[in-house]
């Protein structure tokens, strides 16, 4: 163990249970954030940069974490965007040919809180029973009334609008400007892996920020249209889902992940809630409705499409369902060149079984 003494540490819940740890590392202090847990056994990395985890206090159930170190092009982000770590063990020490550093080192570089030696077991089993609910992890074991009250006053998950927070300040691009297709992509909270995706597929993108006006997207001339993943409630995204409404209207092709697709259903009039507990983790199981074909899936979200109203849209097709609870995982329309997935066809981490989406993204744009 590199470090002899370690700086005790709580997690405080909003209910006020209280569960034990330890600081990594030398950093002190306090974190608040909803707190949720994610199943992967591998990419840690991945998760810990995806803009979809903002705001949230990430338990990771895997029994080992940093273990295999960090590699610096194995980021989904320029920066961790997880509110801070739970974990049961963390590994100071790595092996890893391709590593270029400890977690630890990264950690301490962005700044992040982290507490191992959790009961992780009995904490995702508290959560799983009890709900996703906002808590702190904090050094100051002796302040429990004056972290409640600060707790009290950290905003709750539902009706939360953290897609600017993350999304970018200006446009960029990415790929090869003399790419056959052209993409005009809302950032609410793009990964790095969805970019490549979309651009191996021989098409050049221009990412535009969360507020983006539909004139925006349109004067790149594009030939589709993608809504990114990301953080927080989809409700208060009003300047989404009009664009979203205008896009769908003009019937040009629009590929929706994540919190797109929950935009999408919302553009159509279809409502969006709070599950019990989101869907975070890397082995998913999913039903592609169309072919009657399972899939396992990377996942990551707390918020889901009310599958009722779904289904009693009039031009709303569910194309795929979770197998564990049956919620909604896909939609398409039915007259418009429109169709979204709940949970993330570019992995990283994850199996690649849904990679597909991308292909079928750009086979609609040939059809147009």
């Amino acid at each position: 163990m590199k470090y002899q003494k370690r700086q005790e540490a709580i997690i405080l819940l909003a209910d006020g249970t209280i569960f034990y740890g330890k600081a990594v590392g030398n950093k002190q202090g306090t974190a608040f954030g909803e707190v949720c847990f994610n199943t992967g056994m591998t990419g840690y990395q991945e998760i810990f940069t995806d803009p979809s985890y903002y705001g949230q206090l990430m338990v990771t159930t895997n029994a080992h974490i940093g273990n295999y170190g960090i590699n610096n092009e194995e980021i989904e982000s320029d920066s961790v965007k997880i509110a801070g770590l739970i974990c049961k063990n963390f590994s100071y020490d790595y092996s890893r040919e391709a590593a270029d550093g400890s977690l630890e080192s990264f950690l301490e570089a962005n700044n992040l809180l982290a507490i191992s030696d959790v009961d992780t077991r009995a904490l995702v089993s508290y959560i799983r029973d009890n709900g996703a609910m906002n808590a702190v992890i904090s050094t100051e074991v002796d302040n429990i009334e004056g972290l409640k009250k600060q707790l009290a006053e950290v905003p709750d998950m539902n009706g939360l609008e953290l897609a600017s927070q993350v999304s970018t300040k200006e446009p960029y691009y990415y790929g090869d400007e003399s790419a056959t297709y052209r993409i005009a992509a809302l950032d609410i909270g793009i990964k790095k892996n969805i970019l490549r995706n979309i651009a191996k597929r021989d098409a050049y993108i221009k990412v535009f920020p969360y507020n983006a006006k539909f004139e925006d997207l349109e004067a790149f001339k594009p030939d589709g249209y993608f809504l990114s993943n990301g953080p927080g409630d989809p409700e208060p995204l009003v300047e989404a889902q009009a664009l979203a409404k205008e896009i769908i209207k003009r019937d040009l092709p629009l590929f929706g992940i994540c919190l797109g697709h929950q935009v999408i259903a919302l553009a159509n009039g279809v409502s969006t809630y709070k599950m019990h507990n989101g869907h975070r983790g890397i082995n998913h199981p999913v039903k592609n409705i169309n072919t009657g074909k399972g899939e396992i899936t990377s996942q990551n979200h707390g918020f889901a499409v009310n599958r009722e109203e779904a289904e009693a849209h009039p031009d709303l097709l569910i194309s795929h369902v979770h197998l564990n609870d049956h919620t909604v995982a896909g939609l398409a329309m039915k007259s418009k060149n429109c169709f979204s997935v709940q949970y993330h066809p570019e992995a990283s981490p994850g199996p690649h079984d849904s990679s597909y989406l991308f292909d079928q993204f750009i086979e609609n744009i040939k059809k147009q």
